[in-house]
This record gives C-alpha cells, structure tokens and sequence, in this order.
C-alpha cells in the first residue's frame, strides 16, 4: 500500500519533484479506527524526526497519508517544513472546486473522525461521511472493490445533493480517475490533492 501510495503522488506530481513514501515500522498495519490513530502517532513522529534530521536529501514537504489526519498537529510543532494531512487537502480541495461534498470512506469507525475533519476543515461544504466497510488493506489488493465503492458513492451523491466525491482513504487514490469518468463528478484523492499543495506551499515556506 505504501508502494501504491507513491504511485499516485508520483503520477500527480511535477517532473522535478521527488516522492518518497516511507512507512513506520512499528504500529498497526492499517488505520481503521480511532484506536489505530493513537498507536500510530509516536512511531509516524518518529520517521518525521529521522527524515528532518538528515544532512542529505532532507524533505521540502511531508504529507500524512491518512484520512484521518493523524499526528498532524503534531507534526507541524515539529517541523519546519509544510505539512499536509490528506483530509485537510482533499476537503479543501472539494470545497474550492465543487462547493459540497460527501466522504466515501473504509469502516463505520472511521465515520465520526471523518465528520470531526470535515466540521473543522469545511463547515458547511461536507454533506454527509458514508462507509463501504470493506478493510483497508482489502481496498489496496482487491480492485473490484471499486464497485462496491462506486455504488456508495452514486448514494451519496442522490441522498447529499453535494457536487463532488472526497475519497476518505489513501487505498482508494487509484479508484479517483475511474469514479470521476463515472459518476460524472470531480472525484478527489487526499493523495493527488495533498502532492499538488505540498508542491505550490513549498515555495511559501521559509526554509
């Protein structure tokens, strides 16, 4: 997944720009509830620290790539870099482009972490959190999972009236292009969207 990961910032991203997607090696093996959130900050900090402290090839911009933005207050205190949650990226990115959205995202305990994000990120533009309850490591290795998604999706868009899709897991990234031709809806992925601003704040930042 973390591969895969890669691969949908790198095929976003600017020629000249350099994606490396690294993966704590402590911690749980996905994050699909608030439980797994809380495990995964200290040793996610930590591989932030270790990327920070480097002499060689230090990074411009970090981006947690989890939908339920873990750590990144945190890391923000942290680093003196740009940071970027892909929740906070995608949903600000929905709401610029769309005006409204809805979240499609893994399991139902991930729901109310996804409507915390949206009060605080987009108040008013996040129309409704629906979950697939497929696993996350699930989504990643199964590509048929993309109907299941695309059928929650056409829901939520009837039930919501909103204007666009926010994609509320990083294993989804590859499904964003496909649901977007289909639905007929911009479709977004934290990924793709939290690449593109770490690229435009990178100029921005002091360093």
């Amino acid at each position: 997944m973390t591969a895969a990961i890669a691969a949908s910032a790198s095929a976003v991203a600017d020629p000249g720009t350099v994606v490396e997607a690294l993966n704590p090696t402590d911690g749980p093996s996905s994050i699909e509830n608030e439980a797994d959130e809380h495990r995964c900050v200290p040793h996610l900090l930590d591989v932030l620290r270790d990327a920070c402290a480097r002499t060689q090839n230090r990074p411009d911009a970090y981006v947690i790539a989890c939908f339920g933005d873990p750590g990144l207050d945190e890391a923000r205190e942290l680093l003196d870099a740009p940071v970027l949650g892909i929740a906070q990226a995608a949903m600000h990115g929905a709401a610029l482009l769309a005006g409204t959205f809805s979240v499609v995202t893994s399991m139902s305990a991930t729901v109310p972490r996804g409507w915390q994000l949206a009060k605080a990120y987009t108040p008013n533009a996040c129309q409704g959190v629906y979950a697939c309850d497929i696993p996350v490591l699930r989504i990643d290795s199964d590509p048929a999972t993309i109907e299941p998604i695309a059928d929650l999706c056409a829901h939520a868009l009837r039930a919501d009236g909103s204007r666009s899709i926010v994609l509320g897991c990083a294993a989804m990234a590859r499904f964003a292009e496909p649901l977007s031709q289909r639905l007929g809806v911009p479709v977004i992925d934290g990924v793709a969207a939290a690449t593109r601003l770490a690229e435009a704040l990178t100029p921005l930042s002091p360093r």
